[in-house]
């Protein structure tokens, strides 16, 4: 019964079965909205009660409304299972190398990696990579934390967060904040740990980036505090404003007046600001309550600076919404609106706007004929304004042009006073890849696609169409040539726009973007084939793979998979674990023959095409399988050979031994 439970789960769609999310984290490139990790439920609620893991990528497309108003929900991306899907983590977003990091968060279900591994998601070409693990000390593995990436700056920052057995290996005891900030600098893919405004730890409160001072500041507030590191929490105060100071590297402190929300914890803040800079407008919404009022908020407040007002938005009076709601996200488009996403509702059971796809839309400006802050998303607006209770509080008008500029009580310091003045002036960044001028790809026609598809589409068909044309040719001949440097095998031949230091990772076979889903989704199933993971043989316990991963013996010897039909003798394969604990098969050796499935059309095949038993392709696939006549092709079987123990020899086959030596090995993740 537990195997049919999780079919039927594995079967529902992200989009049309959409029920609620939340613990997510999102970024924006491009005009989409990406969405990544978090937990989902589906409808109906009361056959899916579970919090299940969101393993899938999605996103929504800002110029394509969906039939209910608000922006496109798609889940269509490529996301191998082998990419960690966590929740309370960060996604610091690159707009000008058109790419986003994943970094901290909880593992659900599993224990954490033993290294921490920076993951980036390109835009562009549909892809996943490795940047490696900092080599710097006391950066740790941490979850609802407030990050934020600067994508002008080129910059991601992380302040405090949970350390737990969760977020670290071999962790031991209860959960203990940190009051440590991460930076990491995306140009030179390097990292450092800096402290925070004092050495309170402190997490899930929020933390968002304005561009006042000579080169921008960093705003933090709310959450909680963990003072003793004993699980005893209580609230951060709302009106103490942290700020900080990212060319001096100097934090500053700040009391706000005005209309102070209550301390909470979980909410989700955007900025923007007038378009002379006279205002920085910081919306705060939502978030869980402080014990014993943990139900939470429904509402939305206003930090003005630097006046550093409170000012509340909704709902009027002192009551919250009828809603109460916390672990969302929020992402503020073109200083004009803010979508909201998600959130966990602890007062009831109901679905999150499935129509809306769980998504709910500010007005910034409130620019809409009712003046209303709540309206449904406007591809169009995309000019920031100040809204009028904004304006009565600081003077000026929709465009700006404020009077009131400084705190009623003064700054607390006179660096922060002359700071306050000042617009950040921050140098244009450029790109450190290649990246596709959106004009000529407008001239040739493929500007009907939505953003950074047409090169991930243009690109990832053709590295598929010469993966697959490889692959056929050698089953033709039967042979391949010898083996090449490490430096020019399959995995690499099979890429294209590879950053510099990073290591491709590949969508592999357990694809979790499925063509039925969205049907009507601009972007097609990735065509990305699956990549393999080249080793050092195994000639010790411990190998590092071609994807920067490491990698070690299950348990030495060998382990029979199922029978192939080439030369009849039994398949055999090492298996591998990985540092996060997946175990990776190695590619069988000769003997194998196309991968076609018998009678009802299922591919049985290994990854390189050879006929082993049902076991095996269950082990070693996991993506729909395709059928001709009833003959099916394991879709992992478009690849071309890649190099195995021993060397090769012309015409001898793939992988057979001719020195009794072991070079590579390749393997590949179910």
């Amino acid at each position: 019964m537990a195997a049919i439970a999780d079919v039927s789960v594995a079967q529902l769609d992200p989009v049309k079965n959409f029920c609620r999310r939340f613990g997510h984290q999102t970024a924006v490139i491009d005009r989409k909205l990406y969405i990544d990790g978090g937990f989902v439920n589906y409808n109906p609620l009361s056959q899916y009660p579970t919090n299940y893991t969101n393993t899938g990528l999605l996103y929504h497309d800002l110029d394509v409304l969906g039939s209910a108003g608000m922006p496109q929900l798609y889940a269509n991306l490529t996301k191998n299972s082998s990419i960690p899907s966590v929740n309370g983590g960060a996604l610091w977003a690159d707009d000008v190398n058109k790419r986003f990091y994943l970094f901290g968060g909880e593992y659900n279900g599993q224990p954490p990696p033993p290294y921490i591994t920076l993951w980036s998601y390109d835009v562009l070409n549909n892809d996943w990579y490795s940047f490696g693990t900092p080599t710097q000390a006391g950066i740790n593995g941490v979850s609802y934390g407030a990050g934020v990436g600067v994508s002008e700056r080129g910059e991601g920052y992380y302040y405090g967060g949970w350390m737990s057995n969760n977020t670290v290996s071999d962790w031991n005891g209860s959960p203990v904040a940190t009051s440590a900030m991460v930076k990491y600098d995306m140009d030179s893919n390097s990292w450092s740990n800096n402290t925070g405004p004092d050495g309170v730890r402190r997490a899930e409160g929020s933390m968002v980036f304005i561009p006042i001072g000579d080169g921008g500041m960093l705003v933090y507030f709310g959450g909680i505090q963990d003072r003793y590191g004993n699980g005893t929490v209580e609230g951060q105060p709302m009106e103490q404003i942290f700020l900080y100071d990212v060319l001096s590297s100097k934090w500053y402190t700040q009391n706000a007046t005005g209309d102070v929300p209550e301390m909470r914890a979980r909410f989700c803040a955007g900025a923007t600001w007038a378009a002379d800079q006279s205002s920085y407008n910081i919306y705060l919404y939502g978030g869980a309550g402080m014990p014993p009022d943990t139900a939470g908020f429904d509402d939305v407040y206003i930090l003005t600076i630097p006046s550093f007002q409170w000012i509340k938005l909704y709902p009027d009076g002192d009551k919250t919404g009828q809603y109460p709601h916390h672990s969302l996200s929020c992402n503020v488009i073109s200083g004009a609106q803010m979508l909201i996403i998600g959130g966990t509702f602890p007062l009831g059971s109901q679905c999150d706007v499935p129509d809306q796809f769980g998504s709910h839309n500010l007005d910034l400006g409130e620019q809409n004929p009712d003046h209303a802050p709540w309206k449904l998303f406007l591809p169009s607006l995309t000019h920031p304004a100040v809204p009028p209770l904004i304006a009565s509080a600081v003077g000026g008008s929709a465009d700006g042009g404020a009077t009131k500029t400084a705190p009623s009580a003064g700054f607390s310091n006179p660096d922060l006073k002359v700071l306050m003045t000042r617009k950040a002036n921050i140098p244009t960044r450029t790109p450190t890849r290649s990246i596709p001028d959106p004009s000529e790809s407008a001239k040739s026609g493929a500007a009907a696609l939505p953003g950074g598809a047409i090169a991930g589409i243009a690109v990832g068909g053709a590295v598929a169409v010469f993966c697959v044309v490889g692959l056929l040719t050698w089953f033709i001949r039967r042979r391949r040539h010898r083996a090449r440097e490490a430096s020019s095998h399959g995995v690499t031949k099979c890429m294209s726009n590879v950053p510099p230091g990073a290591t491709p990772w590949s969508p592999g076979s357990a694809v979790t973007a499925v063509a039925s889903y969205t049907p009507s989704s601009p972007h097609p199933t990735s065509p990305f084939l699956p990549r393999p993971v080249e080793l050092e043989a195994a000639r010790g316990e411990r190998s590092w793979g071609s994807d920067g991963v490491l990698y070690e013996l299950v348990t030495p010897g060998m382990e029979g998979t199922g029978m192939g039909t080439g030369s009849g003798e039994e398949v055999v394969e090492t298996k591998m674990v990985d540092s996060e604990g997946r175990v990776w098969m190695r590619v069988p050796m000769a003997g194998q023959g196309l991968g076609l499935g018998m009678g009802h059309g299922t591919g049985i095949g290994s990854p390189v095409g050879g006929v082993g038993g049902e076991q095996q392709q269950q082990v070693l696939s996991t993506t729909p399988q395709s059928s001709v006549g009833g003959l099916g092709v394991s879709p992992v079987a478009g690849r071309e050979p890649h190099e195995l123990p021993g060397g090769v020899v012309e015409g001898t086959g793939f992988g057979s031994r001719v020195d009794g030596l072991s070079r590579h090995d390749t393997y590949y993740h179910p």
